[in-house]
């Protein structure tokens, strides 16, 4: 039965390696019980409510291999229950894994045929993309192409079976031309190309069928879905008899001439997150007091990169000058937690010795980068950033043994065990100047009142993009 997946707690994203591994153990547990079957009856089911009711044909786009046997099942049971369905297929029979030339084979002895082309001006309740799932490694050209061109301009909902033709199951990243789906019926379990990237943009709404398979046989992945927060996620209730020293002081080092806002953005959320204190480092000397908010302290940086502190962030304005080159320096010594974002990042990334220093630092460090600050880091372009987002930010957090977010559609946390997890909140309005400085802040106060660091990554990024869907 299928599922709204972002319900789910935690769910875990599989990738291409790990989907087929599940179909081996499968197909040799249970021969005589293919998940062909069970995932073309899941996809007709749902491709029965999500038709228009004009009584216009069901287009079924079915592709060479395997995701194409699954929509051949679906036109079937379509048949069956009275609907008018039109296969479109330019796959070899005698060429097809075993399971889909056996839906072939079914589909045309129970009176369907296979049209090698889209018939022109006609209208369809639905389209049931079924060309290419998961572990697609080439880029779609030719008829494939031009097709999944016809079925994005045609005027009716387009559901995708697994993953729509084109997106990498893997990265998000879109193969030449992808399907614009409006419903992804995802099979066995969540692929992280889905959730981050391009993929957000594709799949539309997610449904989620496992065909029933046993959890205890899936393999364990690396990766899993923020679809909630967990209890490792929130705070203890706070008691009535305490006070703001139970509750963090955080400092924030930045703001130099021209970029005061970003560290005032950053301190403001860190007190609205619940920090107990919070004193601003800022360069611009000619900056005292915040009138918008007037709880938030004031210290010379060099003196607040000293300081005792509960939780340090710096690089909100920062700029990439001489003190705050200094400063950064400092920074990285600091035995409390240490946030650094925007400008010390890009002074990390240009600065071997102090590389090193952040890997080595005994305290939990944590970075929170946007593709073109990772792409500086790894010293590699940003398009190669984007094209596998889930691995750059392993890299990161590799590197600098960090707790990294990398920030984008489908944010991508990292921790240094090499865990991750594909942020499902937020929303476009995030693409904001100041976005990345409230985060900043966010994360601090949760380090500030005693969250574990990678479990407060993952709460700040989760409630940023919660605060902020369209």
């Amino acid at each position: 039965m299928p599922v709204a997946p972002l319900s789910l707690v935690s769910p875990p994203l599989f990738n291409a390696t790990d989907i087929h591994a599940i179909d081996r153990h499968w197909a040799n547990t249970h021969p005589d019980s293919p998940l062909m079957k069970r995932a073309g009856a899941a996809a007709a089911e749902l491709a029965g409510t999500l038709a228009s009711e004009s009584g216009e044909p069901v287009l079924i786009l079915a592709g060479p291999g395997n995701n194409g046997g699954d929509a051949l099942v679906a036109a079937r049971h379509l048949a069956a229950q009275g609907a008018r369905v039109v296969v479109v297929s330019r796959a070899d029979p005698a060429r097809l894994p075993p399971d889909a030339a056996r839906a072939w084979a079914a589909w045309i002895e129970n009176g369907g045929t296979v049209l090698s082309d889209i018939p022109p001006s006609q209208r369809y309740g639905l389209i049931i993309d079924g060309l290419f799932g998961v572990g697609l490694t080439r880029d779609l050209i030719g008829a494939e192409a031009r097709w999944v061109e016809q079925a994005n301009a045609l005027p009716c909902p387009r559901l995708a079976l697994d993953v729509p033709s084109g997106l990498d199951s893997d990265c998000g990243t879109i193969r030449g031309c992808a399907v614009r789906a409006d419903h992804t019926l995802t099979f066995l379990g969540l692929k992280p190309g889905l959730l981050t990237a391009d993929g957000p943009d594709y799949a539309g709404q997610l449904y989620l069928d496992t065909l029933g398979t046993d959890p205890a046989m899936m393999p364990v992945p690396a990766g899993s879905a923020l679809t909630q927060l967990e209890d490792r996620h929130r705070l203890p209730t706070r008691a009535r008899n305490s006070h703001k020293g139970l509750y963090g002081h955080v400092g924030i080092i930045g703001g130099d001439t021209g970029m005061v806002g970003a560290s005032l953005i950053a301190g403001r959320a860190a007190l609205q997150f619940g920090a107990g204190r919070v004193t601003l480092g800022v360069l611009d000397e000619r900056i005292a007091v915040d009138y918008g908010e007037p709880r938030l302290m004031f210290a010379d940086p060099d003196r607040l990169a000293t300081a005792p502190l509960d939780v340090l962030a710096i690089g909100p304005g920062l700029g990439q000058g001489t003190r705050a080159h200094t400063l950064l320096r400092v920074a990285l010594l600091v035995s409390c937690p240490l946030v650094l974002d925007a400008d010390a990042l890009n002074l990390l990334a240009g600065n071997p010795e102090l590389a090193r220093q952040t890997a080595s630092r005994i305290h939990p460090t944590l970075i929170t980068p946007h593709p073109g600050e990772a792409a500086r880091l790894l010293d590699v372009s940003g398009t190669a950033i984007q094209a596998n987002r889930i691995e750059a930010a392993r890299t990161l957090s590799q590197t600098y043994r960090a707790e990294v977010a990398l920030k984008g559609a489908g944010t991508v946390i990292a921790h240094p065990e090499g865990r991750y997890a594909i942020n499902t909140t937020g929303g476009p309005w995030l693409a904001q100047a100041g976005s990345g400085d409230r985060l900043t802040g966010m994360v601090a106060a949760l380090l500030g009142q005693g969250m574990a660091a990678g479990d407060a990554l993952e709460a700040a990024v989760w409630l940023h993009g919660r605060a902020h869907e369209s």
